[in-house]
């Protein structure tokens, strides 16, 4: 199918510029803190590591995620067309980016649809907060979900990027309205994740968030991709050029962010991404007690290159995380739970 709409050229900056090293934090995940004691002598057949898991009801064969990155536009579908097919053949989990394009302008509401590559995988729909507290509502919410036909919807809380790139920034309502969002949406079936974009949540924040409603958590930590740094790239101006590079090592730590979560819940669903860039970083964040790892840039590096470099990206992080597994003598995930030193 081809499509005649105009593409913003904001998506495809933002595209281009996340395919840039100057991207990247300079400050770590916190993740090489830690480490597994090496199990030499465990009966256990590499065999018989079991990776599998659950999030909403849904088994999938690995913790893994393919991160929210883009949509809206052609290059945009093309990238999470091949995304989804990977995600269904390796049985994944994987969202779009923010629909807000597609919830503005219903023309553009078919860049979004990817469910007849992933028909029974685990996907997010996504709304940005900024958007809840100045015009978007449950209608809108339920839209973004009927657009893909998800399974669930992220609510994204990106409000250091939006402040580098002058943006919405009138955060006043949030507690409020998101309460009324989560409890609507329960009532019709659809759960809701907060999630951070990049940098990182603090226990005040996570418990907030809980307190409202949410029924999972990303905790997207500093130590990957920096959205300061992508609008520094991205900028219209010099201020806004400045603003992000002046913020681009803004952030908690992707390691400390988890463990700031769950020192205020121990059972919500939880995602961490933020700089996982193999099969031992999705170990450790498992260990250290997300429910699944999710990858940006890397995922948008291979999908870029082509789709079986995406099909072998995520086969050797599986496979990583299976050896890790051995190595560590965990043959199931639960196994993996606080054993980092």
């Amino acid at each position: 199918m081809t499509f005649k709409t105009r593409e913003p050229s904001a998506k495809l900056a933002h595209i281009e510029a996340c395919l840039n090293a100057d991207v990247e934090y300079q400050k770590t995940t916190g993740l090489e803190k830690y480490d597994f004691v090496n199990q030499a002598a465990k009966s256990i057949s590499l065999k018989e590591i079991d990776t599998s898991t659950c999030m909403l009801g849904k088994r999938l064969n690995a913790p893994l995620m393919i991160a929210p990155m883009t949509g809206g536009i052609e290059r945009g579908l093309e990238l999470n067309q091949r995304w989804a097919r990977a995600a269904e053949h390796w049985q994944i989990a994987m969202s779009v980016g923010s629909q807000r394009i597609g919830l503005e302008d219903p023309s553009k509401a078919a860049f979004f649809q990817i469910r007849k590559h992933a028909p029974t995988t685990l996907i997010f729909g996504n709304i940005g907060a900024a958007q809840i507290c100045r015009d978007f509502g449950i209608d809108e919410a339920k839209k973004a979900v009927e657009m893909i036909e998800a399974d669930a919807l992220f609510i994204h809380f990106n409000a250091m990027q939006e402040a580098c790139q002058d943006g919405d920034v009138d955060f006043k309502d949030l507690d409020r309205k998101l309460t009324e969002m989560c409890s609507a949406l329960k009532k019709v079936g659809i759960p809701v994740f907060a999630r951070e974009v990049c940098f990182g949540l603090s226990p005040e924040a996570a418990k907030r968030l809980i307190d409202v409603g949410v029924d999972g958590i990303d905790c997207a930590g500093a130590g990957g991709t920096s959205w300061a740094k992508v609008e520094a790239l991205c900028a219209k101006n010099d201020r806004q050029k400045k603003m992000g590079h002046c913020f681009g090592e803004w952030g908690i730590p992707t390691a400390t962010s988890i463990l700031n979560v769950r020192s205020v819940s121990t059972d919500i669903p939880l995602i961490a991404t933020g700089g996982l860039r193999s099969g031992i970083d999705v170990a450790k964040v498992i260990a250290l007690g997300a429910d699944l790892g999710a990858m940006a840039r890397p995922m948008l590096l291979a999908a870029c290159t082509s789709e079986q470099a995406l099909f072998e990206l995520i086969e050797d992080v599986i496979a990583q995380l299976r050896v890790c597994m051995f190595g560590a003598g965990t043959p199931s995930l639960k196994d993996l739970k606080n054993i980092l030193f």
